[in-house]
């Protein structure tokens, strides 16, 4: 029987139901597919069967089997072993652990995104600006105070590292505040308004006698139309 390659990777759950399905050709499929077969349909089957073995048992049903079928007692519906009815119930890959899935982000959070991305954008360049700032002004002052000029640099310097060294700690301190605070913002979000659904349902009805009223009237008239119609 031709398999195709990807198909023998694939394992698929043996349900009970598929069991009782597949252990009666056991006796009049070829030897080497029912010897196969029984591998999976014994005493203690595994939880799963390989996707070839249910292909090669679909295809002998829809052709060289079709006689082998209608000949037992009481018939076997050929039908029943097409891929579709095999695969009914079951689980593909059982055994393998999938990711969960991440729904994408919403339009408010990719907003909230770029504007947390622009925040960033400014709040480093507004550090690089005070580090240069502040080491150009101890520099000047040094130079009017007529220092020479390798303490200069090297107060400019200092200068430049103990506000780089303050500037990435107020940074990292913000990071982590804006961090918590838009986690917290997207659960809220997520989170079912009960009051909401309730809105969406429409305004309620302000007189239901009146409804009920306006219904029995347009009956009524529909009713005396085609009672005149037919006179």
């Amino acid at each position: 029987m031709g398999q195709t390659e990807p198909s023998e990777d694939l394992k698929i759950s043996l349900e009970s139901h598929l069991l009782d399905t597949l252990r009666p050709l056991e006796a009049i499929i070829p030897s080497d597919l029912a010897k196969t077969l029984s591998s999976y349909t014994c005493s203690s089957p595994p939880p799963t069967i390989p996707y070839s073995v249910l292909q090669s048992v679909s295809q002998w049903a829809r052709t060289t089997g079709l006689d082998a079928l209608h000949s037992q007692s009481p018939p076997l519906d050929p039908h029943a072993y097409s891929m579709i009815s095999l695969l009914a119930g079951t689980t593909t890959s059982p055994e393998r652990k999938f990711g969960a899935y991440v729904p994408p982000k919403g339009l408010d959070e990719m907003e909230a995104a770029k504007a947390a991305e622009r925040k960033s954008i400014t709040a480093l360049l507004n550090a690089l600006l005070s580090i240069f700032g502040c080491a150009f002004a101890v520099w000047w002052a040094a130079d009017r105070l007529g220092w020479k000029n390798e303490w200069r640099v090297l107060l400019a310097l200092f200068v430049a590292i103990v506000i780089a060294v303050t500037e990435a700690i107020l940074y990292l301190l913000w990071q982590s505040r804006r961090s918590s605070s838009t986690s917290k913002r997207v659960k809220s979000r997520r989170k079912v308004d009960p009051s909401r659904h309730k809105k969406d349902e429409g305004p309620a009805d302000i007189n239901p006698g009146e409804k009920s009223e306006s219904i029995t009237t347009s009956v009524d008239e529909t009713t005396d139309a085609g009672l005149r119609r037919r006179q």
